[in-house]
């Protein structure tokens, strides 16, 4: 069975030697809202860039010579995977569209030296304007991006926004996926930050759910219909959330309307059509979870990634967790591992 990784992470690969790369990273991070990016040296001797919000509760780590192309093909060779998506985690909320360019440029590069087994989505500034639009379409029209990147907010501001649907409605004019990276932490994350697990994963997927939900209540898809957004961490468990936050209307007289229970089929819609979801590291949610988001949503709104290399070993484990361990049918599994990639990404493959 073809296995596509769909969240395979792409930083530059000169991004610790580089100094105008890294500055374009490093100087972006707005230290105003409490986002403070640094670099160290570890005991190895390899360098590493640390993200903390606020200082001292650290949330990205990225490791010197983990994002080569031999490193990505090595790991997905022992895994069984066939082919992988490339995309900048989490960055790409900040970063200028001169940095942009750079990390593009390498991508494609990246994707030549793969021998057809990578792809790049498109990273750029979704503020609109003709200078981000060009670089949208220079990346998707002449390096080949299969898709595009977006982080689930801008500072405080959702993609339901109404700042972001200039640039919206370029992507939806280029019928290309969007794949929705989580933030470390969402708009309101006092509460979560005292407690590392709670703070690097429920941080992530409370974020994604909060992104999911602004976006099936907007509207946004009626006026953009073609739009199609990959949420990593499974929506933020968008699955437990489907019936309940899928409007439902009473079947009693009711003294008042403390819900709005009219547009259900809209959400339906919206659901089946425009919301598709990254099995991100499936073996760390359990069999359960996972064939319950797949009963719920259907498997054909679900794509295997890996995250990798935020755990060397979380590709192998997902690939045969996937295989072994999911009680699904075969059809539902080649479109979890590499039928739905193919679609919604067009992959030559």
């Amino acid at each position: 069975m073809t296995v596509v990784d769909i969240n395979i992470h792409h930083l530059p690969e000169d991004l610790f030697t580089n100094e105008k790369i890294l500055d374009g990273f490093l100087s972006t991070a707005p230290r105003g809202f409490g986002e403070i990016a640094s670099v160290t040296t570890m005991e190895n001797g390899k360098k590493q860039l640390i993200l903390e919000k606020p200082k001292g509760y650290q949330n990205l780590n990225y490791v010197e010579g983990d994002y080569s192309v031999e490193s990505k093909l090595a790991a997905m060779d022992d895994a069984g995977v066939d082919y992988g998506v490339m995309r900048v985690p989490v960055w790409q909320e900040w970063l200028r569209l001169d940095t942009c360019k750079e990390v593009n440029d390498n991508a494609y590069e990246m994707v030549k030296r793969s021998n057809g087994r990578l792809f790049a989505t498109a990273c750029v500034p979704p503020w609109g304007g003709k200078e981000n639009i060009y670089e949208l379409e220079r990346s998707v029209k002449e390096l080949g991006a299969v898709g595009v990147q977006l982080a689930c907010h801008y500072g405080q501001l959702y993609l339901d926004d109404e700042a972001f649907e200039p640039y919206l409605k370029v992507i939806e004019k280029l019928d290309i996926p969007v794949v929705v990276h989580h933030t470390p932490l969402p708009v309101e994350w006092k509460s979560v930050i005292d407690y590392t697990n709670l703070r690097r994963e429920y941080g992530r997927i409370s974020d994604q759910a909060t992104a999911v939900g602004r976006e099936l209540f907007s509207g946004m898809f009626d006026r953009m219909p073609g739009l199609r957004f990959i949420h990593t961490m499974l929506g933020g468990n968008w699955f437990a959330n489907t019936e309940l936050l899928t409007p439902h209307a009473s079947n009693k007289k009711e003294a008042m309307n403390r819900l709005d229970s009219s547009g259900g089929e809209k959400i339906k819609g919206y659901l089946e059509n425009n919301l598709f979801y990254d099995l991100t590291h499936p073996h760390s949610w359990g069999k359960h979870q996972v064939e319950a988001a797949l009963k719920i949503n259907g498997a054909d709104h679900y794509l295997f990634g890996s995250s990798f290399p935020v755990f060397y070993g979380w590709m192998s484990q997902g690939v045969e967790f996937v295989n072994n361990d999911l009680d699904i049918s075969d059809a539902d599994r080649e479109l979890v591992m590499s039928g739905n990639a193919k679609r919604l990404f067009n992959l030559p493959i």
